[in-house]
């Protein structure tokens, strides 16, 4: 047997195009099926004797006619020869129509015939290329549609109707559906509408399959609104309601009469469509125009469309009836008195619930190809929202969801269209239900707050609502209001944590995560300028030059936000002080110098929270500025199209009207100027809306004023309302609807002041309405954080606060979690938008929940710790906070030291996390160093687990649980101690609390300096006298960590330098005895010089001046680390020695050194720094020549060590000449003067030298007196290329050899010989020195007028000499040498022609001096060199090679020889 190959379905089709050609075998298979149908229709109708007999017609017998149709159909199918797509296929449907139009058919029968049509729609026997297939499809509609039959019993009622329903729905799926007309498709509807409503009284699954084949029409239709062409974007006239179409086909296309007549059920059809739209009983069994005279299709601007536009091919006419009428099924609320609290569910949510999901279907579908069709946006805009509006208040939750899903696929679509209808959504809807305030029940509360989190989780909701509403001064700040109440909603105040407070830190959570998201897309957004007002402009009329461009609008909202802000602060004035708010908004730019009434009415009009009592004195009062106002206030206001007590609701909304009756009337007279203006229909001249406006406020007072008993009527009313209309009398209806429109809706006179949230009422409705065509563009935002500054501005206090509330109490692991991921996004935000006080705000309040600043009040709070998922959470958190964004903390670091305090303190971190820190910056890959804080942590607690020893740290705790009897073996730690010490470690370990210091050159500078400020205020204020052991552990620790970020921050030492000495400089002046703080202050100082001098040579001497702190250590304290301190001292200068230039940095370095001569451990390492700076004169400079020297001294002179390192050191002093001697001849070619200065330092230099040696001559040894005094001789003798002035020539005889002479000679003749071994041969070498170095400046000298002076000194000290006596006799030997001296002497300077008698007056002269000096050393010596010409010759030979000018003085060597 042959079977069709014929697939159900549009999809089937498209996918096998080929079978839509009917082949010759398929020809054949549905000319079989169409009869097997007859075959069928038939049997089952001859079942009913009615169909079974004949019929007589005169003498014919003939059968029924549908009989008769089919039997010839039966006939045809298998003669027709031509394919199928060439057959009328109204040929083979008719008889089948037919049957299911005649009322005289049963349900079994219209059963068969309506399953043939499905079969033959859904097996696409028709498709477009089908023959007259325009004419067959609407056959079918307007068969199916007409259905007629009897009912026999339910259950083959609810039969025929499913098939009804299958067979429309195969109509709109079918490929042929799109020739269907508007009117047809409207008719459709309308059908399935009818069937789905008289379902609501058969069985449940029956009603369920009804409802689901109406939404899938309904999807059907509206699926293809994204396909409609430009052509049928604009429409004539838009559309009315579905009645308009459907009305006229009203007699054809209802199905129901027959029914009625059957008198099966009759109210299940009655009033089918005004029960949906005006909720009566009305005894209708068709769709008349009539029914929905009441409903949504009135609108003014609806007009029906044209027959030509209804029979073309559907499109965009029917979508609008049809939505149209599902907009009208939710008209319900006006006639079961919905209200914000009198709506109960009493009501039957059936059909409005139904009608939403059909309408958030056909949303879904259209989507955004709603703007582009101005009929379909309008119905949304307007009546679709005001019935959102309504049913947003509804006591049932599922309507409030269906709602609010609604309106989410609205913004998603269509938002740009629905700004306003979107605030009044939000301020009247949401924010009124998700609060007990205002009376919702907390099932609304939480769909309330569902659908806000849900609009939330948008990722540009939040930024738009900032820019378009609270950034509009004509708007509230929405989002201001939404942030707020999340915050508030998410704090459980005395109250255990539910599921709303969940729900509403998600949603808070969601905006916070949205813009720590933009923050990634880029720029942070455009420059912030601040926002100034230089001069006045109107504000009302302040426009955007192009609100798709953020260059553009985002300085524009910003503008405007600016002075929304400071109109509140003028409004607080004004409500204070109406003439200072004023003068106040004049200083602001806001309103200009000199007050004009229009700036004044708009102030009035735009500002919000304004006291409308005196707003309405203001616009009452007589004064003639104070009526100019009024009448441009009037002005602001848009009557047009508006019934006159709407606009007077609206009108006096906005002040509270005054008492007296002048002022009613000069209020009164401005509104009905401006009400006439715009809306003159029906009133003849602005007197007529004068006098009726009057006569509404009576009828109010009469109606609404409890004081009043006898109540005004309707013909009262109209009766005290003749002839004001120009002389004519107003139309009956119209005051009988003013009359009855106050009646139900009181206008109030007095408005509540600007606190809570508004209701939403149909005059407010209407304004809006209004306003929604003249408001500004809807700004779109984008992926880029124009406005997050601004906005998380307004909301971080909050939602730092409802997050720590939030977090404070709840105890489920995946809401901690939700709170960690708001604190890192809150943090990552401030940290972008450079918000510190916000980044600390949430620093301190995430340190609280550590559980680590707490007094410790658990016996181990190690184990605690581990234990507390919750402090565990907020440690790492913290730790990663300023890991990640330390940039911009600033007095948080306080809170965070005192968390790595009190780690510390618990011996959780290793010991080298602040060593580590500064050595990891300098040292590369040292041993032992830069080991992960896992491993030092790990492998120094758990070493200890179990151990009997006793131990402060961690694990030693941890061995310690004792039981009461010490005695008792210990117990071990349990498994469940043991792990929650592995969960300590764990998270330690993840908070990486050491890069916070080794990463601290990374840090901007600002926070550089709070953070080591917060390591001076941690280690606190040192005190004298001794501490606690455990506050000295905090400031070592303290102290190292300050080091450690000061050594790695070697750039900046300049911004951390002046802190870190004054906290060293603290320690060391208040330290009396040796200890752990001292000691790490005054080498980590030395640790600091160290590593920043080859670095910083501009901060050289800053940093060697610090080390005088060291010089100022306590006696003890010095004397305990002398040593050490020397040996980081004699490291820093092998290190640094070339980057030490200044005499300042030299003397704090020679002053330490020196210090060390008398020190026994030290010196050692002392004067191997000197050694090292000396040695070859390499690191000798003028600034630190005299300053090594005298440092070089003190070694000379310390009887600390070996006599060798005592006369190394006169070795460096004098070998230090080399290095004056180069100068000088480097100084040659320097310039005249610069070169004259260097000359005289380098002499002064040289003299200082020879002082301090002279002074190492006096020294108690003799090895180093004698060898001192070599020095000295060399150091006088031999410095010819240096130049010496004669001053300086002279100050070395009396500052240094005289001096030096006189001293020993003091010493030889006061001292012991127990003291001063061998003074004798001491004595001799300091006279040849004497003579020498005479002999060798005697050129030099001889030209000083002193000259005679100078010589009579040396004489003076010879005579001395000779005299001396050592061990109570005279030297022989002394005197002998004294006399030899002075005979080479005398005969030199006889021979150079210094020592000559001259016939000079007077007895002074030279010659008679020296006699009468000689004369007392040696008389004979005078006869003995001047005897005679020949006796002079003689002496001559042994004094030749002593020249006087600039040669070197030979006396005889072997003398000095034999006498030293």
């Amino acid at each position: 047997m042959g079977r069709l190959k014929l697939q159900s379905g549009i999809k089937a089709i498209e996918e096998e195009p080929e079978e839509c050609e009917v082949t010759p075998s398929n020809k054949a298979a549905l000319a079989c099926m169409i009869n097997s149908e007859i075959g069928a229709v038939l049997a089952i109708m001859r079942r009913n004797v009615r169909w079974g007999g004949r019929y007589m017609s005169g003498d014919d017998q003939l059968e029924h006619c549908l009989i008769q149709s089919l039997k010839a159909l039966r006939k045809q199918i298998f003669t027709w020869q031509n394919q199928w797509h060439n057959i009328n296929p109204v040929l083979y449907l008719q008889p089948f129509l037919d049957v299911i139009r005649s009322d005289e058919t049963g349900a079994p029968i219209t059963c068969i015939a309506l399953s043939t049509v499905y079969k033959i729609l859904i097996l696409d026997v028709l498709d477009l290329s089908t023959a007259h297939v325009e004419d067959a499809i609407h056959s079918v509609v307007d068969a199916v549609t007409s259905c007629r039959f009897e009912v026999t019993d339910p259950a083959a009622e609810e039969v025929v109707l499913m098939k009804i329903l299958q067979v429309l729905l195969a109509c709109m799926k079918s490929k042929v559906s799109v020739v269907l007309s508007n009117q047809h498709v409207c008719t459709i509807v309308n059908t399935c509408f009818r069937v789905v409503h008289q379902a609501g009284t058969k069985g449940e699954l029956f009603q369920r399959m009804a409802r689901q084949k109406m939404h899938e029409i309904i999807r059907c239709i509206f699926a293809h609104l994204p396909e409609v062409d430009n052509s049928e974007r604009g429409i004539v006239n838009g559309g009315s309601s579905i009645k308009a179409e459907i009305g006229s086909m009203d007699n054809d296309y209802s199905f129901a009469a027959k029914q009625l007549d059957n008198g099966n059920g009759n109210s299940d059809y009655d009033g089918l469509l005004s029960s949906s739209t005006v909720a009566s009983n009305a005894p209708n069994s068709q769709v008349s125009a009539n029914e929905n005279a009441n409903g949504v299709g009135d609108s003014k601007e609806a007009g029906p469309y044209d027959l030509h536009l209804m029979t073309e091919p559907y499109g965009i006419p029917c979508m609008v009836e049809i939505f149209h009428f599902l907009c009208s099924l939710l008209n319900v609320v006006e006639h079961m008195g919905m209200g914000p609290r009198s709506n109960t569910l009493a009501f039957d949510e059936d059909v409005p619930l139904f009608a939403l999901d059909l309408i958030n279907s056909a949303i879904q579908l259209g989507g955004a190809s709603f703007l582009w069709h101005p009929r379909l946006l309008n119905l949304i805009q307007d009546e679709l929202f005001g019935y959102l509006m309504q049913f947003g208040l509804s006591m049932s939750p599922l309507i409030l969801s269906m709602v609010c899903s609604i309106v989410l696929n609205l913004y998603n679509h269509l938002r740009a269209e629905l700004k306003l209808q979107l605030e009044a959504f939000f301020s009247c809807v949401i924010l009124r239900l998700a609060q007990s305030r205002y009376g919702a029940s907390y099932q609304q509360q939480e769909a309330a707050m569902e659908a806000l989190v849900d609009f939330c989780r948008q990722k540009t909701f939040m930024v738009e609502m900032y820019a378009n509403l609270d950034c509009d001064i004509t708007c509230s700040n929405v989002f201001e209001d939404l942030a707020n109440l999340l915050s508030k909603s998410a704090f459980p105040v005395n109250c255990p944590l539910s599921s709303m407070h969940i729900l509403a830190l998600d949603g808070l959570i969601a905006v916070i995560q949205g813009m720590a998201e933009r923050i990634g897309n880029g720029s942070l957004g455009l420059e912030r300028a601040p926002v100034n007002l230089e001069e006045y402009t109107p504000f009302w009329m302040v426009k955007c030059d192009n609100y798709s461009d953020p260059n553009h609008w985002v300085p524009f909202v910003r503008r405007r936000k600016y002075i929304k802000r400071r109109l509140m602060i003028g409004a607080d004035h004004f409500n204070r002080d109406p003439k200072k708010g004023l003068e106040f908004l004049q200083g602001t730019h806001l309103l200009p110098e000199k007050l004009d009434p229009q700036s004044v009415a708009c102030f009035f009009r735009y500002t919000a929270g304004l006291d409308k009592n005196l707003v309405g004195d203001f616009l009452g009062n007589h004064d003639e500025f104070c009526v100019q106002v009024l009448h441009e206030f009037a002005g602001t206001f848009d009557f047009q199209d508006m019934n006159l007590d709407t606009a007077l609701r609206l009108f006096l909304e906005t002040f509270r009207l005054p008492g007296e009756s002048q002022k009613i009337q000069r209020v009164l007279e401005a509104f009905s100027e401006r009400y006439y203006e715009q809306s003159p229909q029906i009133l003849v001249n602005k007197d007529a809306a004068l006098l009726l406006s009057y006569s509404l406020i009576m009828l109010n007072t009469d109606q609404h004023n409890v004081q009043v008993k006898k109540k005004m009527t309707e013909e009262d009313f109209i009766r005290n309302n003749r002839l004001i209309n120009g002389g004519n009398d107003l139309p009956r209806e119209f005051l009988s609807e003013l009359y009855h429109s106050i009646c139900k809706n009181e206008i109030r006179t007095t408005p509540e002041q600007g606190v809570g949230l508004p209701e939403m009422t149909p005059s407010r409705w209407i304004d809006l309405m209004h306003k929604s065509k003249k408001t500004a563009p809807y700004i779109a935002a984008d992926s880029i954080a124009y406005l997050d500054h601004d906005m998380f501005a307004i909301m971080s206090g909050p939602t730092i606060a409802a997050i720590s509330v939030v977090f404070d109490h709840a105890e489920n692991e995946d809401v901690l979690q939700t709170c960690i991921d708001g604190f890192l996004a809150v943090a990552k935000i401030s940290a972008c938008h450079h918000l510190e006080d916000v980044l600390d705000d949430l620093v301190v309040s995430l340190c609280k929940f550590t559980t680590l600043l707490n007094p410790s009040s658990v016996e181990e709070p190690v184990l605690a710790f581990g234990d507390d998922a919750k402090a565990r959470m907020a440690t790492v958190t913290v730790f990663s906070i300023a890991n990640r964004y330390g940039d911009y903390i600033r007095t948080g670091w306080r809170n965070i030291l005192d968390c790595i305090l009190r780690l510390h303190k618990l011996g959780l971190l290793p010991a080298r996390v602040a060593s580590d820190a500064a050595d990891d910056a300098e040292l590369p890959a040292e041993s032992g160093q830069g080991k992960p804080l896992t491993n030092s942590i790990s492998s120094a607690h758990l070493a200890s687990l179990g151990t009997p020893r006793r131990s402060s740290g961690l694990m030693g705790r941890f061995s310690q649980l004792l039981s009461l009897d010490t005695e008792e073996p210990r117990s071990q730690p349990t498994e469940q101690q043991l792990a929650a010490h592995q969960r300590t470690l764990q998270t330690i370990q993840k908070c990486h609390i050491d890069s916070i210091f080794t990463e601290s050159k990374f840090l901007q500078s600002e926070s550089l300096l709070q953070l080591s400020r917060a390591l001076i205020w941690g280690a606190g204020r040192p005190q004298k006298g001794t501490g606690s052991p455990e506050d000295e552990d905090t400031a070592v620790f303290c102290l190292e960590l300050l080091i450690a970020i000061t050594l790695n921050n070697r750039d900046r030492i300049v911004l951390l330098w002046q802190g870190v000495y004054e906290h060293i400089a603290n320690i060391v002046q208040s330290t009396v005895m040796p200890c752990a703080s001292v000691e790490k202050a005054v080498f980590g100082l030395l640790r600091i010089c160290q590593r920043l001098l080859p670095y910083k040579e501009n901060l050289a001497d800053e940093l060697l001046r610090s080390l005088q702190l060291v010089l100022k250590l306590d006696a003890r304290v010095a004397d305990a680390y002398c040593e050490q301190i020397t040996q980081e001292v004699s490291r820093l200068v092998k290190a640094n020695a070339t980057h030490i230039r200044s005499q300042m940095g030299w003397r704090t370095i020679t002053s330490l050194l020196s210090v060390t001569a008398r020190h026994p451990e030290a010196s050692e390492a002392g004067f191997d720094a000197l050694l090292f700076i000396m040695s070859d004169g390499t690191h000798m400079s003028p600034p630190n020549f005299f300053l090594c020297i005298d440092a070089a001294r003190q070694f000379a002179e310390s009887r600390v060590g070996q006599v060798e390192r005592s006369i190394h050191a006169i070795d460096l002093m004098a070998g230090s000449v080399a290095c004056l001697v180069q100068w000088a001849n480097n100084n040659k070619e320097a310039m005249q003067e610069a070169g004259a200065k260097m000359s005289q330092d380098i002499g002064e230099m040289w003299l200082r030298l020879v002082q301090a040696l002279r002074k190492v001559c006096l020294d108690q040894r003799e090895e180093v007196r004698n060898h001192a005094l070599s020095s000295l001789q060399k150091c006088l003798t031999g410095v010819d290329e240096v130049h010496l002035t004669q001053s300086i020539r002279l100050q070395c005889f009396d500052l240094v050899i005289f001096t030096m002479l006189d001293d020993l000679l003091e010493i030889a003749q006061g001292h012991s010989q127990k003291d001063y071994r061998n003074m004798e041969g001491t004595l001799m070498l300091a006279m040849k020195v004497l003579t020498k170095v005479f002999l060798l400046l005697l050129y030099e000298l001889f030209q000083l007028t002193t000259f005679c002076k100078l010589w009579l000194g040396v004489l003076s000290r010879m005579e001395k000499y000779t005299k001396v006596k050592i061990r109570g006799k005279r030297s022989e030997k002394l005197q002998e040498l004294v006399l030899e001296l002075l005979k080479n002497t005398l005969v030199v300077m006889k021979n150079r022609g210094v020592l000559v008698q001259r016939s000079a007056l007077g007895g002074d002269s030279l010659w008679e001096l020296t006699w009468l000096h000689v004369n007392n050393i040696a008389p004979a010596l005078q006869s003995e060199l001047f005897p005679s010409e020949g006796l002079e010759q003689s002496y001559l030979g042994n004094t030749e090679g002593i020249p006087i000018s600039g040669g070197t003085v030979s006396a005889p060597d072997e003398t000095m020889g034999s006498e030293g």
